[in-house]
């Protein structure tokens, strides 16, 4: 028994989409593109994202710090609705 083959349709190469952060030159002037490369990556969160994973967190700690937080959150909350009351 004899199959035949299928011709595929040949795919286009996709075109190389740029991962990350990332600011244009211009003019040959580093000092303004490196500023807005510091907005961007301080706008992002991956400073705070890095500090946060150099090391090691207990799961158990993460939960209880989160919780402890949400209990601030809740005990201002309160506070702020005394004051205009």
């Amino acid at each position: 028994m004899k199959y035949k083959k299928k011709f595929h349709k040949k795919r286009k190469p996709r075109e190389r989409q740029m991962m990350g952060l990332s600011v244009p030159v211009y003019n040959n002037n580093v000092d303004i593109a490196l500023r807005k490369l510091k907005k961007k990556i301080i706008n992002s969160g991956m400073m705070l994202d890095l500090k946060r994973k150099s090391y090691y967190e207990k799961p158990s700690r993460l939960k209880r710090e989160k919780k402890n937080l949400a209990i601030l959150r809740n005990k201002w909350a309160v506070e702020k609705e005394k004051e205009n009351n």
